[in-house]
């Protein structure tokens, strides 16, 4: 990837990302949840493990791009990461979401609902939220996305078309807007430290946040 890549080459492969998402959605309603129920949420994690493996091995094999999630890693770096996730979460969840939820009431009714069924299957739901999807956003959005417009347009046009991109693996409307914003962070991030070890750091502790504090009270309510 020395020469970079392009905004056209960028959004093919976030949206063959978005199209391996929607497979193994798909997989997950139809198959999976009529087979087996009580083990859907478990096979269907596992579902996204294998696409995420094979879609990021897909990917290098491509452009062999660098991989090297450490590089670039410090104590300093990994100190930040925790600010940064901290510091999104009070920007996020208790600033700018309850504003967002009052303009797109239909977004937030979606948003709960999602989270609600996230609850039904609490230690599936933190694997897939706070561990899988951190590590594939980051590699994809960051590591291969932000590095390779980076080469071509420069960091400024790099780091919003990333973000944007970012945004749209985010269908809910209200989760979007936010998105947009958690990936100028995590851009950030990446330009001030190099590594994509602190924007995981930084991804998984913002969604681990945002889990203990809106998935919990849901399991502690339906255990009441």
């Amino acid at each position: 990837m020395d020469n970079g890549i392009s905004i056209g080459e960028g959004a093919l492969w976030v949206l063959a990302w978005l199209g391996v998402m929607l497979l193994y959605t798909a997989l997950d309603v139809a198959v999976w949840r009529k087979i087996s129920p009580n083990r859907a949420r478990l096979l269907n994690v596992i579902t996204v493990a294998i696409c995420m493996g094979g879609f990021l091995a897909l990917l290098r094999a491509k452009l062999r791009f660098p991989t090297d999630i450490v590089k670039g890693t410090s104590l300093q770096g990994i100190v930040l990461a925790i600010i940064c996730a901290a510091a999104l979460y009070l920007l996020l969840d208790k600033f700018l979401d309850p504003v967002f939820e009052r303009m797109l009431p239909g977004s937030e009714a979606r948003y709960q609902e999602t989270l609600r069924s996230l609850s039904e299957a609490p230690v599936v739901s933190l694997i897939q939220i706070c561990i899988l999807a951190p590590v594939m956003e980051e590699i994809l959005m960051r590591g291969f996305l932000l590095g390779g417009l980076s080469i071509r347009y420069g960091k400024a046009t790099a780091l919003l078309v990333s973000s944007a991109f970012f945004a749209l693996l985010h269908f809910n409307m209200v989760q979007t807007l936010s998105a947009f914003l958690c990936g100028v962070v995590l851009g950030l991030l990446y330009m001030r430290t190099g590594s994509l070890l602190c924007c995981m750091v930084t991804h998984m502790g913002y969604n681990l946040i945002s889990y203990l504090t809106t998935i919990l009270p849901l399991i502690h309510k339906k255990g009441a």
